[in-house]
């Protein structure tokens, strides 16, 4: 009995110690027969808590998005159609500079198809996806569905054990599947003290961007002149104080109503996630860069986007008829009359929250004609509050202008992920800050009255708010410059194009250039995050390290692993860490979606999960599970040079504090030594 005790205890320390091979989702299949040739197969997977599982909408650039392919499709069975999912949160994730699109707790997928040939007995399919939460988990399963062969029959199919792990896109390291039947109807959880959804946070932030939006366009030269007449308007022509408040909040409500429809129609038109889908697009995204651009050229002066005349004409005429009708053609007429000024800002909202998907448009909409339609219901309210409004002059003009160059330095951004995608490098990080100096330069100057523009009035001082802004430009302008020689720029890290992604690793003009011996490099090396020296081949980097009798540092991430790319950023860039990284350790990368194939004669079916080993990815990550028994990323291990674990307490570590990652470092480097 003690034996039995001690071996107990003794497992239990190994667990604790140990990493782990996780499989936060549970999928559960089925086929359902809709007519003799069409069926509808669908994929239910529950969530393990925390957990976000990647939608195939998340775009390229981010996280793995989840792919669906069938097996033997041609000639026996066609797609209809996408994939339908269930409701999905889309955010924007803030590393890699787009907005990813996962499910929280549940995950329901649906496929159609129609099958032509009538011999085929059932349809193989994988799944490749990935979860992530503190770490990363890449996943392949695959799942056979039976064709039914009585009418109304639902089958359930039987997921087959998922053996190969697939490093296609990956966020991280990759999962194989230890389940092999999942039948249980999945059951949804909840957990009243989970946080709000980030969809309700993303929704938040896209109304208060439209909100303050709508504020920034009433006080364009379109909109402004027209609060006091139109409340002048109202008080004047009602027969008392309180039916001119009335009408005035009649009139308010109906520049919302217009608006609001404006979302709804674009969300119903294109659907909810088409928009989100299109907005990941290169040439949508390029189309995008030419309307911000045009929107830009108008609100600088060279022209005027308008609607034609006669429509402003005949609505105008329709507001004389009197009663709400009149008040809502009244509304129409200002939406119409001022869409030169507020077209392009509406427009960009609508591309803004476009990317969002759902009913981001709807929402954005509401937001930004309630900031339009407040000050004309309050000032109807309280009508001496007019008297406290500026005079019209050449400062609205100004806020325009101002509104044209964020527009323009918007447009680059849209310009820059298609050129991410498409990997040209004609807009590599260097060139992107170049451009916004240029742009946030040219407006400072622009706000000191050293340049005038069309329509802008003549100046014989600045005011002091304005003086205040253009400091304010001046000092971004200036806090731009040192990214041209590699400074991290971590308030604008979502704008421009990732680090890795420009004409010199080493920064522009850095010192280090021209200097033969800081840029040699050994035989298989490369500049990493950081300028740190790294190894992406096990071999190469083993062969180094003897070399100069150094430990190693085994670096398991992924291209698209987003906590990866966080301790890269925020942990290995630490004064206290960056020397070890780049002076006393031998760094070797192993990326686990590298998805470059294995020579034939290296591919290899593996021992541990029996998956097949096809490509350099699939290689270190069976390396990562038969060696330290996980497939989490970021996770890094500190070996000597015949690959035993220096940290006998804590063999691997993953997402941690600086504090914790330096002391794990210094305590294996320690033992090296």
């Amino acid at each position: 009995m003690k034996k039995i005790i001690v071996i107990f205890l003794c497992f239990l320390a190994f667990a604790k110690g140990n990493a782990q091979v996780l499989d936060p989702v549970k999928w559960t299949t089925k086929i359902e027969k809709k007519t003799d040739t069409q069926y509808v197969l669908t994929f239910t997977g529950v969530i393990e808590k925390d957990w976000h599982l990647y939608s195939q909408f998340t775009p390229d650039g981010g996280p793995l998005p989840l792919e669906i392919i069938f097996k033997d499709q041609k000639g026996n069975f066609d797609l209809v159609g996408k994939a339908k999912e269930s409701k999905t949160t889309t955010a924007f994730n803030d590393v890699f500079g787009v907005n990813e699109t996962f499910f929280h707790d549940k995950a329901q997928i649906q496929q159609e198809i129609t099958v032509i040939n009538p011999k085929i007995t059932s349809v193989q399919a994988e799944l490749n996806y990935q979860v992530c939460k503190e770490v990363c988990i890449n996943l392949e399963k695959k799942f056979t569905f039976k064709i039914p062969t009585a009418e109304s029959v639902v089958a359930v199919a039987t997921p087959v054990v998922a053996v190969k792990l697939d490093t296609a896109k990956s966020d991280t390291a990759n999962i194989f599947t230890v389940v092999t039947k999942e039948t249980a109807a999945p059951v949804e959880t909840k957990d009243i003290n989970q946080p709000k959804p980030t969809s309700e946070r993303g929704l938040w932030s896209i109304f208060f961007i439209a909100f303050f939006s709508g504020f920034a366009a009433l006080l364009t030269p379109c909109v402004f002149p027209m609060i006091p007449m139109t409340v002048s308007f109202f008080t004047k022509q009602s027969k008392n104080r309180a039916a001119g408040i009335k009408n005035a909040i009649i009139y308010g409500v109906s520049i919302i109503l217009i608006y609001v429809l404006l979302g709804f129609l674009v969300t119903w038109i294109f659907g909810a996630d088409a928009l989100n889908a299109l907005s990941t697009n290169v040439w949508f995204n390029i189309l995008f860069f030419i309307l911000l651009v045009v929107f830009a050229t108008s609100f600088l002066g060279a022209f005027e986007i308008m609607l034609p005349n006669s429509w402003a004409n005949k609505v105008d005429s329709q507001a004389d008829r009197g009663g709400i009708i009149g008040i809502l053609f009244m509304a129409l007429a200002l939406a119409i009359v001022s869409f030169s000024c507020t077209g392009p800002i509406v427009g960009t909202l609508l591309v803004d929250a476009a990317s969002k998907g759902g009913i981001a448009p709807i929402i954005g909409m509401f937001g930004f004609s309630l900031a339009l339609a407040l000050p004309f219901m309050l000032f109807a309210m309280f009508p001496g509050w007019l008297h406290s409004l500026p005079k019209s002059g050449g400062w609205l003009n100004t806020v325009k202008v101002v509104l044209g160059f964020l527009e323009l330095a918007l447009a680059f951004k849209f310009l820059s992920n298609a050129d991410l995608v498409l990997q040209l490098h004609l807009l590599e990080r260097e060139v992107f800050l170049v451009i916004w100096i240029a742009i946030f330069g040219t407006l400072a100057f622009y706000l000191f009255g050293k340049i005038t523009l069309p329509h802008d009035s003549p100046i014989s001082h600045i005011s002091v708010g304005r003086l205040s802004l253009g400091l304010l430009v001046l000092s971004f302008t200036i806090y731009l410059i040192p990214g041209l020689w590699g400074a991290p720029l971590k308030l604008i890290s979502a704008f421009p194009p990732p680090m890795e992604y420009s004409e010199s690793p080493l920064g522009v003009g850095s010192s280090n250039v021209g200097n033969a011996s800081a840029v040699v490099l050994p035989e298989g090396a490369k500049l990493g995050p950081n300028q740190i020296v790294v190894f992406d081949d096990y071999d190469k980097g083993l062969a180094y390290a003897k070399t100069v009798n150094k430990p190693i540092m085994l670096d398991f991430t992924g291209h698209a692993c987003v906590n990866c790319r966080k301790m890269e950023n925020n942990v290995w860039s630490d004064a206290s860490v960056l020397p070890i990284l780049k002076n006393e350790v031998v760094v070797i990368s192993l990326y686990v979606d590298d998805k470059r194939p294995l020579p034939e004669s290296e591919q290899f079916v593996s021992k541990s999960t029996g998956s097949e080993i096809e490509t350099i990815g699939d290689k270190w990550t069976d390396f990562m599970i038969s060696k330290y028994n996980t497939n989490t990323q970021p996770l890094y291990v500190l070996t000597d040079l015949q690959g035993n674990s220096l940290n006998e307490k804590q063999p691997t570590i993953s997402y941690v504090s600086v504090e914790e990652y330096e002391a794990w470092l210094k305590a294996g480097i320690s033992k090296f030594n």
